[in-house]
C-alpha cells in the first residue's frame, strides 16, 4: 500500500503545483477549498475548471446509464439533474456492483453548528438514496477533532455539536443494522486498526505536499497539518476489522462536495482499500 499511496501523493501534489503555477490566468481562477469559496466572475465558480483542476470527471448520460441498468432503478434526482455533477472512478463501483462484488459508503460531518441546514444534509439525502439502493454499510465520520484544530471552539463545544449533528443525521432514515456512526475524539483511541492506517498514510507525505494540496502555512498547527491522514482512514475497509471481517480490499465510494475533493486524501486513496 506505501508505494501506491506515495505514488498518488506525487501525482496529486504535481496537479495542484501545475494549477497554482500555471501560465499567468490561473491567478484569476475560483478559490473553492474546504474554508472558503471565492468566485472570481460574478457569473459565480467555474466548475469545468474546478473539475480539470481537481482531476475528477463529468458524471455523464452514459454513466446515468450504466448506473440505471446497473441498479434497475431511475437515478436519483440529484444526479439525473447533475447537482452531483463529478466523480473519480465511479465506474470502477459500478464494475464491482455488476460483478456482484462488496463496497461500502462513507462520508462525513465536521460538527461546528448546533443544527445542519440543507446544504449540509444534501450529501446525506443522496447517500441515504445509495445506501437504500444498493444495500451496503455506511461509515459516517464526525470529525469534532476537526473543528477543535480549526475553529475557534473548545472540546467540549465540539463534542455537544457533534451528538446534535448526528442527531440530525440520524433523522435522515439510514439503515441502522448497517450505518456507524463514531466521533473522532471517542474512538479513534480504541481502535488499533483505525490508528494504524493514519500512521501509514502520515508516513506517505511529506510537509511540502501537505502544503501544495492543502494550502497549509508555516504559522499552521502541526495538528492541522497531520489531520488529513485521519480523515483518510475510514476509506480502507482495514480501519474498520470489526465491521468486514478484517477485509482489507472493500473499496468504498464516499459522496462529498467538490471543495472536498480538492482537499481530501480518502478520495486520493478510497479504490485502494
Amino acid at each position: 500500500m506505501t508505494e501506491l499511496l506515495k505514488s498518488q501523493l506525487n501525482d496529486a501534489t504535481l496537479k495542484e503545483t501545475n494549477a497554482e503555477g500555471g501560465d499567468g490566468d490561473e491567478e484569476e481562477d475560483d478559490v473553492v477549498d474546504p474554508w472558503k469559496v471565492v468566485s472570481k466572475s460574478e457569473k459565480g465558480v467555474d466548475y469545468d475548471k474546478l473539475i480539470k483542476r481537481f482531476g475528477s470527471s463529468k458524471v455523464t448520460d452514459e454513466l446515468v446509464q450504466r448506473f440505471e441498468r446497473a441498479t434497475g432503478k431511475p437515478v436519483h434526482h440529484l444526479l439525473r439533474r447533475r447537482t452531483f455533477f463529478s466523480h473519480r472512478d465511479l465506474e470502477f463501483i459500478l464494475s464491482r456492483v455488476e460483478q456482484k462484488k462488496p463496497f461500502y459508503l462513507y462520508t462525513g460531518r465536521g460538527p461546528s453548528s448546533n443544527a445542519m441546514h440543507l446544504g449540509h444534509l444534501i450529501p446525506f439525502i443522496f447517500t441515504k438514496w445509495l445506501q437504500d439502493t444498493f444495500d451496503v454499510p455506511l461509515i459516517i465520520q464526525m470529525t469534532d477533532d476537526e473543528k477543535f484544530l480549526f475553529k475557534d471552539l473548545t472540546v467540549e463545544d465540539v463534542e455537544r455539536l457533534a451528538i446534535e449533528n448526528a442527531k440530525d443525521i440520524i433523522a435522515c432514515g439510514f439503515d441502522s443494522e448497517k450505518t456507524y456512526i463514531f466521533s473522532d475524539f471517542h474512538c479513534i483511541g480504541r481502535s488499533p486498526a483505525f490508528y494504524r492506517n493514519m500512521i501509514k498514510v502520515q508516513k506517505c507525505v511529506t510537509f511540502n505536499q501537505v502544503k501544495g494540496i492543502f494550502g497549509f502555512g508555516d504559522s499552521d498547527c502541526i495538528g492541522k497539518i497531520s489531520f488529513p491522514a485521519t480523515q483518510a482512514a475510514p476509506s480502507f475497509s482495514s480501519s474498520f476489522p470489526e465491521i468486514f471481517n478484517g477485509k482489507a480490499d472493500v473499496p468504498c465510494l464516499i459522496p462529498c462536495a467538490i471543495d472536498q475533493v480538492s482537499s481530501s486524501f480518502s478520495d486520493i486513496f478510497s479504490n485502494d482499500a
